[in-house]
């Protein structure tokens, strides 16, 4: 049987970019109805946000990422990319953002939502299962 790599709990992170504000949230997850659940339970309680981004990646393959309104490619991506990175699976990450005013651009867009998104797992930690 091939090991496998998930969080060991749900891990959370705040970065500010140019007063734009960007809260990451990974936590494993074991189907895609409960990685939906997770992203619903995020919207509703960051409705007040401009963006809600996210990702999910589960071992039977499924893989799925929003921009959620940024621009094509710039914010769910970079956060599956994070996980795809850190050889994660059975985990869904979201990463608000509330707009602070100042346009970061596309690359800005990359590296901000890349590193809320590699805080977060950092801080719910990683561990291999058998």
């Amino acid at each position: 049987m091939d090991s496998y790599r998930i969080p060991t709990k749900s891990g959370a992170s705040e970065y500010v970019d140019k007063r734009s504000r960007f809260l990451g949230l990974v936590q494993p997850v074991s189907s895609e109805d409960e990685a939906r659940a997770v992203i619903a339970a995020c919207k509703k309680q960051y409705h007040d946000a401009r963006h809600n981004c996210w990702c999910y990646l589960l071992r039977d393959g499924t893989e799925r990422y929003s921009d959620d309104g940024e621009p094509q490619g710039t914010a769910g991506m970079p956060a599956l990319n994070v996980l795809q990175k850190e050889e994660l699976t059975d985990c869904v990450l979201v990463v608000t953002r509330y707009f602070g005013g100042i346009l970061l651009g596309g690359g800005g867009l990359v590296r901000a939502y890349s590193h809320a998104a590699k805080i977060a797992v950092d801080a719910g930690g990683i561990v291999t299962r058998a």
